[in-house]
């Protein structure tokens, strides 16, 4: 054997007890379990040795983490470090998020895209920091396998084909239905996508123009995506006023299409949704005892992360970033915007009154000379300025050409709990990082579910909490040889110290490294070590499978 993990703690991503045990790896897979005499199945006999032999007695060994939503599209080809997710024990990210990507696209959308996402993920017009020499999601694939220097990326990654991008790409940017001809285009741009290898659609239902989509034209595209066996995966038309409503939608029309349905960032957020979990949680189980194939993915905090030009009216958006511009400069036109925004409450916004106290500031692309306005919430960058906050947001979103990325502080810390014990729940941490000051999910989602919610809270027990972010995103997946620690089993493992593990990123120091993990590995090669990032690219894409 290449290497044997001597007397961990074996939470091996079933949900079942613990147990020590010996764990042997050769060629980038678990080929030995030796379960101490005492542990449960335990044999006894002799110990197992490799070419080397790691102690890891004190610490748990784990399944690495599935992150099911996660924001590195461009991030894997710009940053061959992404300590990012590593350190974490993210093994695998899923990325094609929220409906807007980079695959597949002509020359004209992909540079549409670039501008409408440079806030998640930089690689606006002009940036030359990553070479975008692909247009179709399998050379997007192809390029991640490629990594840096043809060795790979840092972590493995599956891709959700963009239905928002599709749109663009088909549609264009008007709010309108899709003709006959245009539908068929999707259709057939939807599974080259899955036939290329990816392993899902998104959606970004508040995000322009994929929100101009339709029911019929969405369930539409739901049954090429589960003819191909794979999921859909939306951010719903609204967590706020009408959350319950967008959850029901999402059921009702991929049960239409017989496609199974992962909700994305899940949450009841705003004041009208406090303490409303138990409402969403009860339509769910209504459908999976119904026998809905339904999962969803949480972060473990309660501000959300999104852009601030996500916030504006849809109208204001059809015909795309140019348009936005546009409209913003015009006094008249913009001055209905912020009566969509402040009084009626816009559809960006998920329909409730926009609160700019909530709104804060947490990185600008291309306008340095505004930095001081990050890590303030725009009303207080309005107070000091002696304006008012709809005058200062524009002037943010005119000025760094609609980059500014927001945390929003809208959540409930009882609902995020209560929607973490469900059954069908996972881990994912919508992490930009893009900005001065991202929000630290993006650093720390995954050691915060171990060492605050299952340690310190005792929300999920630590079997728990490791089933939720590895065997269960991995079944979501459909991976058969992931998430699991048994043999013939992908060598994607974490040891981490259950005592000690936690986040450390924070609101003030969002890119602190987490503790409690001191080593990780893809494919039995360490890309942690001793807590310190090697410089192995053990990372490739995962492509849908059967």
């Amino acid at each position: 054997m290449d290497l044997v993990i001597r007397g961990a703690r074996v939470v091996d991503g079933t949900g079942g007890p613990s147990y020590r045990a010996d764990v042997g790896i050769t060629d980038g897979r678990v080929t030995a379990i030796r379960r101490e005499t005492g542990a449960p199945g335990g044999t006894g006999g002799p110990r197992l040795t490799g070419a080397r032999v790691l102690d890891a007695t004190g610490l748990a060994l784990s399944p690495g983490f599935i992150d099911m939503h996660a924001h590195s599209d461009l991030a894997l080809l710009r940053d061959p470090d992404h300590s990012a997710k590593a350190a974490q024990g993210v093994t695998l990210e899923v990325i094609g998020q929220d409906g807007l990507s980079y695959a597949p696209v002509d020359e004209p959308t992909l540079a549409q895209v670039r501008q409408t996402i440079t806030g998640w993920n930089g690689g606006a017009p002009g940036d030359t920091t990553v070479d975008f020499d692909w247009r179709t999601v399998g050379e997007y694939l192809d390029r991640l396998d490629r990594g840096f220097g043809g060795e790979g990326i840092a972590v493995n990654a599956a891709y959700l084909v963009p239905q928002g991008t599709v749109r663009m790409y088909a549609v264009g940017w008007d709010d309108r239905p899709a003709t006959e001809a245009e539908l068929a285009r999707m259709k057939r741009l939807v599974a080259e996508s899955l036939e290329q290898g990816a392993v899902g659609m998104s959606s970004g239902l508040t995000y322009t123009p994929g929100m101009y989509a339709d029911d019929a034209e969405l369930t539409e595209l739901c049954r090429v995506v589960a003819r191909y066996g794979g999921y859909y995966c939306p951010h719903h038309r609204s967590y706020g006023a009408g959350a319950l409503r967008a959850y029901e939608e999402m059921v009702t029309l991929t049960r239409q299409a017989g496609c199974a349905l992962h909700l994305a960032h899940a949450t009841m957020n705003f004041g009208v949704n406090e303490g409303r979990a138990p409402e969403l949680l009860a339509l769910l189980d209504q459908a999976l005892d119904a026998g809905a194939d339904i999962s969803l993915d949480t972060y473990p905090y309660t501000p959300g992360c999104t852009t601030l030009v996500a916030m504006l009216p849809s109208w204001a958006s059809e015909g795309g970033p140019d348009a936005i511009l546009g409209r913003l400069r015009d006094d008249a036109t913009a001055e209905r915007i912020r009566h969509h925004l402040e009084v009626v409450g816009s559809d960006g916004c998920h329909g409730v009154p926009i609160e700019w106290d909530t709104i804060e500031i947490s990185g600008l692309s291309a306008a340095p000379e505004l930095a001081d306005h990050v890590g303030r919430t725009v009303a207080a960058s309005a107070r000091l300025r002696h304006e008012s906050p709809w005058v200062t947001a524009r002037r943010l979103l005119i000025e760094d050409r609609l980059g500014p990325t927001i945390l929003q502080h809208v959540g409930h810390e009882e609902n995020v709990r209560q929607i973490m014990r469900h059954r069908v729940h996972t881990g994912g941490s919508d992490g930009i990082l893009q900005g001065a000051k991202p929000h630290p999910r993006a650093y720390g989602t995954f050691p915060r579910y171990l060492g605050r919610y299952a340690r310190e809270l005792g929300v999920l027990t630590l079997e728990e909490c490791v089933a939720h972010l590895t065997s269960r995103p991995a079944a979501r997946l459909r991976l058969p040889d992931r998430g699991l620690v048994r043999e013939g089993y992908r060598a994607d493992l974490v040891l981490f110290d259950p005592d000690t593990v936690a986040a450390g990123s924070t609101f003030d120091a969002p890119r602190t490294a987490p503790t409690g993990i001191p080593h990780v590995l893809i494919d039995g090669r360490f890309v942690i070590e001793d807590g310190r990032r090697t410089d192995v690219l053990a990372g490739r894409s995962v492509r849908r499978t059967g």
